[in-house]
C-alpha cells in the first residue's frame, strides 16, 4: 500500500466541509494480479436538485517534489491508469486530481500544462491547506 500524500487528512477534511461523505479511504481496486491500485480518496455528494448521487474518486499530489515538472509527469500517468482502471470496471466515479492553491497558481497556470489538461481532460480539485477548503473545481 502506498503512503498517504501529506495533504491527505486536509483534502479529506476540505470533502467533509464542502458536504461530501467520505465512503472510501483509500479506495481500493483490483484490476488482475498484477494491477492493485489504491486512490486517495472516494466520496459521495447527494444532488437534490438532481435527485442523484454524485460520487468522486480523488487522487491528491502535493507537488513538493525537487522538480514539479518531474512531479507533474508522474501525477498525470497516475491519472490517466486509475481513469482506465475506474472505466474498466464500469464505475460511475469522476476521477479529479487535488492539488494545492499555490501550485495551481503558480505551476499549472503554464500553456503547456494547461494544454496536457485540456488534451486529457483532468478534472482537477484545488485546495486552501491552511483553510482546509476546496478553492476551485476545474472540469
Amino acid at each position: 500500500m502506498s503512503a498517504k500524500d501529506i495533504f491527505h487528512d486536509i483534502v479529506r477534511t476540505a470533502l467533509e466541509k464542502d458536504g461530501w461523505t467520505i465512503t472510501n479511504d483509500p479506495l481500493f481496486l483490483k484490476l488482475t494480479q498484477q494491477f492493485k491500485i489504491n486512490i486517495d480518496l472516494e466520496a459521495e455528494k447527494f444532488l437534490v436538485a438532481e435527485k442523484a448521487t454524485q460520487k468522486i474518486a480523488v487522487e491528491i499530489k502535493s507537488f513538493v517534489g525537487r522538480s514539479a515538472v518531474s512531479e507533474f509527469h508522474l501525477a498525470i500517468g497516475q491519472f490517466l491508469n486509475y481513469r482506465v482502471a475506474l472505466e474498466k470496471l464500469a464505475s460511475e466515479r469522476v476521477l479529479y486530481l487535488a492539488i494545492p492553491t499555490d501550485i495551481y497558481q503558480d505551476f499549472f497556470s503554464d500553456s503547456f500544462v494547461q494544454a496536457v489538461l485540456e488534451r486529457y481532460q483532468i478534472k482537477l480539485l484545488v485546495f486552501h491547506v491552511q483553510k482546509e477548503e476546496i478553492t476551485l473545481w476545474k472540469n
